[in-house]
């Protein structure tokens, strides 16, 4: 059944009124995600220097730190997925969701025990809908990290690192996240950031090093310095992909957005087309009944 005018302008106003709003969404979103971008570049400078003086640390240091030592037997294993607080991100949420599952099979099948751990309200619900068990969560900040978040999560997880595997620690952390290349590209990272493995790098966490390791003078000695600078280098690391989720959930956002603008301006433009052809088809409607009322009543009079 054909929809009539008035339902035809209701629909019209109604996506109307929904595309008001993805338009403004896409551009706050627009607007957060280059402070976004810049919070991460700004911070990327700090980041380098602290692993080029791990490195150089590491290189000199006779002794293995309890961050880099690896277990005799993996029984268990920690997940940190790193994700969004809202929603309207587009296939944000669900690139990292699966690939988190993904990783979550692949290790169970080998017979290691997960422990979950989420950053973000759209993944802690994705698992507690499913009855996945997460064992800390954290929330509200998934736009803007700051280090103080970066600090809370990176001090629990090195904490359970350190313990033995038989009193509740874990052998190993995987981090899942979203890793900001530009506006419209972002891809999806599994890192293994525990234990640590310092390899010569002069590039963010993930990128091709082709840099060298400075020289540097130590005091006390390397190894104390070593001590006070890989939580330090777990930390930022942590912290450098909240930032990089950050921009890419905004980036996401603003895409998503972008087009549902689009859609809405599409299917606007459909309706009204709609309307004008069911406002033709009343007014034709209307002359064929004056035309046919003045007919009868023409004949009737000459019936007289």
């Amino acid at each position: 059944m054909a929809a009539t005018l008035r339902e035809l302008r209701q629909r019209r106003n109604s996506v109307a009124a929904t595309m008001k709003i993805t338009k403004a969404m896409e551009l706050i979103a627009a607007s957060r995600v280059s402070r976004a971008q810049h919070r991460a570049q700004a911070s990327l400078e700090y980041t380098l220097e602290l692993r080029r003086a791990v490195e150089a640390v590491a290189s000199f240091a006779k002794v293995d730190h309890p961050l880099t030592a690896e277990h005799r037997e993996r029984i268990r294993s920690a997940v940190l997925v790193i994700g969004s607080d809202r929603g309207l991100a587009g296939a944000f949420p669900s690139n990292i969701t699966r690939a988190a599952e993904g990783l979550i099979d692949h290790l169970t099948s080998q017979g290691i025990e997960v422990e979950l751990f989420t950053a973000g309200r759209k993944p802690k619900d994705y698992f507690a809908f499913r009855n996945i068990d997460v064992k800390q969560s954290w929330v509200g900040f998934s736009e803007s990290p700051h280090y103080e978040h970066a600090r809370e999560i990176g001090t629990l997880l090195m904490e359970s690192f350190l313990k033995r595997q038989a009193q509740g620690g874990f052998s190993e952390l995987h981090v899942v996240y979203t890793h900001f290349h530009s506006l419209v590209l972002q891809r999806v990272r599994i890192n293994r950031l525990l234990p640590l493995e310092v390899v010569e790098v002069d590039s963010p966490p993930g990128e091709q090093s082709t840099g060298t390791i400075p020289e540097y003078e130590f005091e006390p000695d390397p190894e104390t310095v070593l001590n006070a600078l890989l939580p330090m280098y777990i930390i930022d690391s942590i912290k450098f992909m909240l930032r990089q989720s950050a921009a890419s959930e905004l980036a996401a956002r603003q895409q998503a957005m972008h087009s549902a603008t689009d859609n809405a301006n599409e299917l606007i433009r459909d309706l009204t087309r709609q309307a004008n052809q069911a406002r033709q088809a009343e007014i034709t409607q209307e002359i064929n009944e004056i035309v046919g009322g003045a007919g009868a009543l023409s004949a009737s009079g000459q019936e007289r």
